[in-house]
């Protein structure tokens, strides 16, 4: 899975990741061993995977059980991702997009496809994983410091190729009803690896710990007895200040923004377009945001961010009011701030 650009950086306070020189062919790195003031061990593990740095904190008594726990997650997300990448030669998604049809189609692979259907209902359009050949073919056209040379039939084109509504899901296999149709689960299948990874940690005996991918958060337990995991999103500034330190318990947050990868000067495409033009929402010109959802899991909230973020901030607002265990915050590099009706009082500090 391609590296996720549109994540702004979400820190845990406390929990700083492994060096890793070679992270593609880096072992695992258990560092950060130490007993912390309940008698319990804390075990914290850094990889590249995803595109991006993923980090794993575990707390328990037993320091083998958590060394455990913490392997068994990384082996977990290897082995999702090597169903999910759509880069790499080979993969399901790969030759589902190169032929347009997939039998025999593996679990994992058939429940984020699901999902992604419903989601795509859900937020009527906005969440499309249908989107690939537009990201491609403006990709193609890159023009970051000049204006993005592209004809309407070129951008029609690739649009007559978006819509999740030609794309089959059942038992039996995955298919296109259109040719050169493509997919990316970019936006909700890495919120599944770590929520599958946290899942087994928990399955292992290992209740209390926390997995961040980018801007993909998933807090199980407590990161001491009564006290919520803590974490802070990071100012779109760049001058340091954090517009939010939440809190979260068997909890995740996503977030979608930040550090924006645009396709021209103008900053009129970029990589979250609006799967009907191609464009981001119309406030959005202009304005660096960041667009943050807490959910109950990491794949609800990486949909829901991702969902949101292409609409401009009131309708996102009312979508995110409109679920249920959901909140999010909109934050600006001025440092104007818009959140859900109940954001302070179910994660505010």
């Amino acid at each position: 899975m391609e590296n996720a650009v549109r994540r702004s950086f979400v820190q845990s306070l406390g929990a700083k990741a492994a060096s890793i020189a070679h992270p593609l062919g880096a072992a695992l790195k258990l560092a950060d061993t130490l007993r912390i003031g309940d008698r319990r061990h804390k075990i914290s593990a850094s990889r590249f995977l995803m595109g991006t740095q993923v980090t794993v904190v575990a707390l328990h008594l037993s320091k083998d059980a958590a060394e455990t726990a913490v392997a068994s997650a990384f082996s977990e997300m290897e082995r999702l991702t090597a169903i999910f990448d759509r880069h790499r030669p080979g993969t399901p998604v790969s030759e589902l997009n190169e032929t347009g049809k997939l039998s025999d189609v593996a679990p994992e692979l058939l429940e984020v496809m699901g999902k992604a259907q419903a989601y795509y209902h859900h937020s009527n359009g906005t969440f499309d994983a249908t989107v690939l050949p537009v990201l491609e073919m403006l990709q193609k056209n890159r023009a970051p410091k000049g204006r993005l040379m592209l004809s309407q039939s070129d951008l029609d084109d690739a649009l007559a190729l978006v819509g999740s509504g030609f794309v089959h899901v059942s038992k039996s296999g995955i298919s296109f009803e259109r040719s050169s149709m493509s997919v990316t689960l970019d936006g909700i299948g890495r919120g599944y690896i770590v929520d599958r990874a946290s899942d087994l940690m928990a399955e292992f005996g290992v209740e209390n710990h926390l997995i961040t991918a980018g801007g993909d958060i998933r807090a199980r337990g407590e990161r001491a007895p009564g006290q919520p995991w803590i974490v802070a999103i990071e100012s779109l500034s760049g001058k340091g200040g954090f517009p939010a330190v939440i809190r979260l318990k068997d909890s995740a947050v996503a977030t979608s923004g930040g550090s924006e990868f645009y396709f021209d000067a103008e900053r009129t495409r970029f990589h979250v377009p609006n799967p009907e033009n191609a464009h981001f929402a119309p406030s959005h010109h202009g304005c660096q945001l960041s667009l943050s959802v807490v959910a109950p899991s990491v794949m609800e909230a990486d949909a829901l961010s991702t969902s949101a973020f292409a609409m401009n901030p009131k309708e996102a607002l009312r979508f995110i009011n409109g679920q249920k265990e959901s909140e999010c915050l909109i934050a600006s590099a001025s440092g104007v701030k818009l959140d859900s009706r109940n954001w302070e009082a179910q994660v505010g500090i």
